[in-house]
C-alpha cells in the first residue's frame, strides 16, 4: 500500500510562515495559526513542505486505503489560505452563510483574505469540523 505524501516532519512553523512573501498573506497564516492553537489545544508542526497541521487522527476507506492525516490544518497557498479537514461541507451550510467570501472543495475552505470573512465564523467552523472528525475517527 501506497504510503501518504504528505506527512509530519521538523520543519519550523514559524520559519516557514515567517517566509511568506506577501505580507496580509503572512499576518493572515499567523492568525489562522492561533486560532487553530485556540480551538484545538495543540501545538502546530508541518506536513510536508506547505501545511501546517495539528494533531492527526487515523483514516481508513471502505476501499481499504488508510492512514494518518491532519486532525486540523492550513496552508498558505499562492491563490487562497487553504483550510483543510473540513470533513464535508453538508452540515455547515449556515456557518458557510455567515463566513463571508469563501469557495469550498475537496474537504477545502479556500479563503483569499481573512478581511473577506467574519473570524468568530470561521473559529466556529474549525470546531464543528475537529468534532465532527474526531467523532468520525472514534467511529472507523
Amino acid at each position: 500500500m501506497a504510503e501518504n505524501k504528505t506527512a509530519p516532519n521538523d520543519q519550523n512553523v514559524e520559519q516557514f510562515l515567517n517566509a511568506i512573501a506577501d505580507e496580509r498573506k503572512r499576518k493572515d497564516s499567523f492568525t489562522i495559526l492561533e486560532l487553530m492553537k485556540q480551538v484545538t489545544g495543540m501545538d502546530p508542526k508541518m506536513w510536508g513542505s506547505s501545511i501546517v497541521g495539528f494533531g492527526s487522527y487515523h483514516y481508513k476507506y471502505e476501499s481499504g486505503r488508510e492512514g494518518d492525516t491532519i486532525l486540523a490544518g492550513f496552508s498558505p497557498r499562492k491563490q487562497n489560505l487553504t483550510i483543510y479537514n473540513m470533513g464535508g461541507f453538508e452540515q455547515y451550510d449556515d456557518l458557510l452563510k455567515k463566513l463571508g467570501k469563501h469557495t469550498i472543495g475537496g474537504g477545502c475552505l479556500y479563503i483569499k483574505r481573512l478581511d473577506d470573512t467574519d473570524l468568530p465564523t470561521l473559529k466556529s467552523l474549525i470546531e464543528e469540523s475537529v468534532k465532527h472528525i474526531k467523532h468520525k475517527a472514534k467511529t472507523q
